[in-house]
């Protein structure tokens, strides 16, 4: 057995490229038979926790932005009639701009990467790069910015993502796995109108760690620490005692690494409560479960998430994985280039699949409200970058940078793209809060 050299997959990626040219992905319109938006959100509802799903609602109606952040299924049933060119790798899912950060390493070294793998699965890498390209120009708009602005984001999002590809395409298969995207090369690659805003992120991430987290959800009652209740976001339920998940985390625990599971053994259960967060995944199961160990000042915190099946599923081949936890761990680790040492898997009550991680671990993430437009054009471009990274790691960088290539085509189809795409998101946004006035879902904060 032979592999396709370097050579073969790089025509392979031109070839693919004069087959389905680049400018196919502009002049996107909505289908005639599009599925009503509304009608997507409710269907994935119906396997949520009721008395959450006016949260989700809620948070996706605060903005566009917020909007697009939840619409995962809809963009991906958006996606799925569009050309494609038949190259594969691991996709993301939902790439969007605030699911990228900082993290610290298992060495404590802040990498920039992307974050949010409940959708991944294998398949197109122009879904991925579409969808980040989209939320630029959604969240230029939520900022106030013109149209040439937000177009300018996504033509240097596009080209950071090409330049890179190009890079991974020229190094040897350990390079491309070994390679990161650290704190200190971002801060000389981004431009240096937007260096303040991405050192005050640095810095957030450097101090955002259990023991940041550890006044502002959990206090000592009669000598044990426990989760304090903040409904409708965090509370206790009937069943979340210290007794209920021992089966959980000892399945959990056999998906560790072993020298993993030596360390998750210094510590004992305390306390489990639910905690409800982001946009999209709000209604699925989520907990916080605090550990202690054998210090006051040594707590371990630790997120347990459902994960069901990707919305990508509908549209793409299913899930080789029988958990979705599983599915969501393996794509991470696919992904990412250092992944959370506790990150493992199990199975839940009824059945549930889930995946579980520490609740944070020196993060910080975009806050789009705060960014000027060097800002978000500088965080898009190290978007793209991660997202070549993960892409190059998972699939084949040759083919993906012969197709890509390196002029403006793509990048010109993308802008075309994403503006028509900032349309349609305001449309279904403006769907949503229609419905919500008319009784049809129920809304709330949640705050």
């Amino acid at each position: 057995m032979t592999l396709p050299t370097r050579a073969e997959r790089a025509r392979a990626g031109a070839e693919a490229r004069r087959r389905v040219p680049p400018a196919v992905h502009a002049g996107w319109r909505p289908a005639p038979d599009r599925p009503d938006p509304v009608a997507l959100l409710q269907e994935q509802a119906a396997t949520r926790v009721p008395q959450l799903v006016p949260i989700r609602y809620g948070r996706m109606l605060v903005s566009p932005f917020t909007f697009f952040r939840g619409a995962a299924l809809p963009m991906a049933a958006d996606l799925a009639p569009t050309p494609v060119s038949g190259i594969q790798t691991q996709l993301v899912g939902d790439a969007h701009l605030s699911n990228f950060g900082l993290f610290a390493s298992p060495e404590r070294n802040l990498l920039f990467d992307m974050n949010d793998f409940d959708e991944t699965l294998p398949g197109p890498w122009e879904w991925d790069l579409a969808r980040l390209v989209a939320s630029l120009v959604v969240a230029a708009r939520d900022r106030g910015f013109d149209r040439h602005r937000g177009q300018h984001a996504v033509h240097a999002a596009v080209h950071s993502y090409a330049r890179h590809m190009a890079e991974y395409a020229g190094m040897r298969a350990i390079e491309v796995y070994y390679s990161r995207v650290d704190a200190d090369a971002i801060e000389e690659y981004v431009d240096k109108r937007a260096r303040p805003y991405l050192e005050e992120t640095v810095k957030s991430a450097a101090h955002h760690d259990t023991f940041h987290e550890l006044p502002k959800l959990t206090t000592i009652v009669d000598g044990r620490r426990i989760i304090v209740d903040l409904p409708p976001t965090i509370w206790h339920p009937e069943w979340a005692d210290p007794g209920v998940p021992g089966e959980v985390l000892a399945a959990y625990r056999l998906t560790l690494q072993e020298d993993r599971r030596v360390l998750l053994d210094r510590y004992i259960l305390e306390d489990v409560a639910v905690k409800v967060v982001g946009v999209g995944s709000v209604g699925l199961a989520a907990l916080a479960v605090l550990f202690g160990g054998t210090d006051p000042d040594d707590p371990l915190l630790l997120q347990v998430k459902e994960a069901e099946a990707s919305v990508l599923e509908r549209f793409l081949a299913r899930s080789t994985y029988a958990n979705h936890g599983e599915r969501v761990v393996a794509g991470q680790r696919r992904l990412q280039a250092a992944s959370d040492v506790l990150l493992g898997w199990a199975k839940g009550r009824n059945g549930r699949h889930l995946y579980i991680r520490q609740l944070q671990d020196q993060k910080a993430g975009a806050v789009v409200a705060a960014m000027s437009h060097d800002d978000l054009t500088s965080w898009g471009e190290l978007c793209a970058w991660a997202l070549a990274r993960g892409h190059a790691r998972s699939g084949h960088p040759t083919e993906i940078a012969g197709y890509v290539g390196d002029g403006d085509e793509l990048a010109d189809a993308l802008a075309d793209f994403a503006t028509a795409y900032a349309d349609q998101t305001e449309i279904d946004h403006a769907a949503l809060a229609a419905a919500a006035r008319s009784g049809r879902i129920a809304a709330e904060t949640g705050v």
